[in-house]
Parts: C-alpha cells; sequence; structure tokens
C-alpha cells in the first residue's frame, strides 16, 4: 500500500494545495525527502505565481495528479547542504525554477539545455524518480539537487526577483537564441502580461527601440510610462497599423489566446524574426506567403536551462531588472487566481510565504 503525501518522507511540510478540478487551493499538509549528498534544502520565502498554475490546478491540460502544490517561481534562503554540495552555503540567497530534475545523459541536458530534455522532473506535479510526486513552492521549504538550484544576484530583490525564474527566462531564452539582442533594432512585444511587461525590460537593456502590440488602449500610458516601451501600437486601430506594416526586426509574442499570425508577420520587415511563448489552446493559422516573400521566420521557444537561467538572473541583476509585481498572502491565493483568470494583476501575483504560511 502506497504511503500517503504526508507520510512518504521523513521531513514534514506545510502548503496550500488544490484537491480537485475546481482549482481551489487550501492548506495541506505533506512531505519533503531527506538531504542526500547532492541537495540543498531551502526555506522558502517568495513565489510567484505562473499562469501555468492555474493551469495545473484546473486541469486543464488534462495530466494533473492532486492533491497538487503548485509554485515553480521560488526564492528563499539555504538552510542545508549535503556533503557534495560547494557552491553554497547555509544562508545563501538562491532560487528554484520549473524542473528539479533532468537524466543528465540526453544530448540536450549535455548541452545545458534540460528544459528540452525527454524526460524533465517538473518543480510540481512531476513523478520524481524514487515513484513519488514533486510539490512546489506554494510551501514553506523544499528539497533540491544542487544541480537545479540558482544564486541569486545581492542586489536582486528576492520578491520582485522570483517571477524571473518562469516569466524572464521564457523571455529571455529566445531573444538570446534567435538573436534578437543587436543594439538599435526594433522588438515588437505582443501582448502587455507577466511575460511581455518583462520583455519589455530585457530590449531596452539590449538596447532595443522597443513597440507593444495590443488590443488594450487603456494599456499605452503603463507600457510607455512605467515600463520604458518607446512607442505602443494599437492593434485594432487600422491607420496606427498600416503605418507600422514592414517596421520591426523582431516580435516576441506573449499571447496566450487564439490570434492572427498573419498581421503579426505583416508588422517585420524583411528577414524579420516572429517568435512565439504564448501557449494557445487552439492552433494558429500559419500564413506562408508572406513568410516566402518577405524570408521571414517564425520561431518557438519554451523555458531556459540552468546554466542560462542563470546568466539572465546574472543579467538581471546587472540592469536591475525585475519584475512588477503585486505581493499577497497565502491565504489570498483564491482570490488571486480568480483575478489571474480576468487579467486582473500588473504584472505578476507573488506570494509572501516567509510572513503568511501558518500550520494553524
Amino acid at each position: 500500500m502506497a504511503k500517503s503525501s504526508e507520510n512518504e518522507h521523513p521531513h514534514k511540510s506545510f502548503g496550500w494545495a488544490a484537491k480537485d478540478t475546481s482549482g481551489i487551493l487550501s492548506p495541506f499538509h505533506f512531505s519533503r525527502r531527506e538531504n542526500g549528498p547532492d541537495d540543498v534544502a531551502i526555506k522558502i520565502l517568495f513565489c510567484g505565481v505562473c499562469h501555468s498554475d492555474l493551469h495545473t490546478i484546473k486541469n486543464d491540460w488534462g495530466f494533473t495528479t492532486y492533491p497538487v502544490v503548485p509554485g515553480h517561481e521560488i526564492v528563499g534562503i539555504v538552510t542545508k547542504t549535503g556533503d557534495n554540495v560547494k557552491k553554497f552555503k547555509v544562508g545563501d540567497r538562491v532560487g528554484v525554477g520549473v524542473i528539479v530534475e533532468s537524466c543528465k545523459e540526453c544530448e540536450c541536458c549535455k548541452q545545458d539545455l534540460e528544459s528540452y530534455c525527454p524526460k524533465p522532473v517538473f518543480t510540481y506535479n512531476s513523478p520524481y524518480y524514487d515513484g513519488t510526486r514533486t510539490h512546489g513552492g506554494y510551501s514553506d521549504f523544499v528539497v533540491v539537487h544542487q544541480h537545479y538550484v540558482l544564486q541569486f544576484p545581492e542586489n536582486l530583490p528576492l520578491d520582485a526577483g522570483a517571477p524571473l525564474l518562469c516569466a524572464g527566462i521564457t523571455v529571455y531564452s529566445p531573444m538570446i537564441y534567435y538573436g534578437m539582442t543587436e543594439p538599435g533594432k526594433h522588438l515588437g512585444v505582443a501582448g502587455l502580461g507577466g511575460l511581455g511587461h518583462v520583455a519589455i525590460k530585457f530590449g531596452k537593456a539590449f538596447g532595443l527601440k522597443v513597440t507593444v502590440i495590443s488590443s488594450s488602449p487603456n494599456k499605452e500610458s503603463e507600457a510607455i510610462s512605467k515600463l520604458g516601451a518607446d512607442s505602443f501600437l494599437l492593434s485594432t486601430d487600422p491607420a496606427k497599423f498600416k503605418e507600422a506594416i514592414g517596421t520591426m526586426d523582431y516580435i516576441i509574442d506573449t499571447i496566450s489566446a487564439v490570434h492572427s499570425l498573419t498581421s503579426l508577420l505583416a508588422l517585420l520587415k524583411l528577414n524579420g524574426k516572429l517568435v512565439t511563448v504564448g501557449l494557445p489552446s487552439k492552433p494558429l493559422e500559419l500564413p506562408v506567403f508572406p513568410l516566402v516573400m518577405g524570408r521571414k521566420l517564425i520561431g518557438g521557444s519554451n523555458f531556459g536551462g540552468i546554466k542560462e537561467t542563470q546568466e539572465m538572473l546574472n543579467f538581471c541583476g546587472k540592469h536591475n531588472i525585475a519584475a512588477d509585481i503585486e505581493l499577497i498572502k497565502i491565504d489570498q491565493i483564491n482570490t488571486a487566481m480568480e483575478r489571474l483568470v480576468k487579467s486582473d494583476v500588473k504584472y505578476r501575483f507573488v506570494i509572501d510565504v516567509g510572513n503568511s504560511l501558518s500550520t494553524s
């Protein structure tokens, strides 16, 4: 008979979990494994709330195993290290992102691209190699193999830095891989949300001209005045859109709803690149004619590997890049999820785990 989540490991843990497809999160007692020689134990201080968390707790993708403790934008303080751990010490500021294990043997892992490993272990809702299931950062502490732990730069705030572990690396990785970093070039950011607002900050740090592309006119002031975009293109304004045709070198498409690729491709110059990181629930139509006539490229990208994620955090520390967040207590999480459905957040919820999680 299989042991319960509360008793399968030696160390008691506490968090908030979804128990069924209602997605309602509530207090949950479970357990964490003992530190192995390569493990790092982390007291969780903050955890970002990702749209993936929302999909998972409601089983929108069809592979949730309940109960599930979400959270893969984890930051905290090291409390214990295994005998083989030399890179981290007790008291270090660290982070844990989307994965906590991979096979370490495939070509992807050998190229520091663990995010593309065919056998990843995700930070939550994933079978671990010992047969147990992983639980995420809506909890008091976590034990992680040292390879998947990230150092946080001293000047990077832990709360506003947490979303960089998913939202940040999801836009940074394709910008690096597809060469969307040449100073003076023109970057379009389609969609202004958790991913898009960080993409603006990266674009400006790389020295790009940045235009936000959105169907919401009320986002113009925010995009330019607060986030530092150079311009705003209302996609529903035919006259303005016509003026912008053929003016952009790159577009990073963060839109998760079904939308037109034809209009975005029209904005690109010859040899322009459109990279999509949003995950619409239905396939998008791919217009071939503008691709051929403009020698344009459409690409996609997952979150980055561990090495690249560390490089991204260091870059953010150097350029003072962090997410714009709304800090919440753990008992506000269900209201936050309701607001997330409505895109009612600017631009990322972060749970103040260290100051609000209680076993009472």
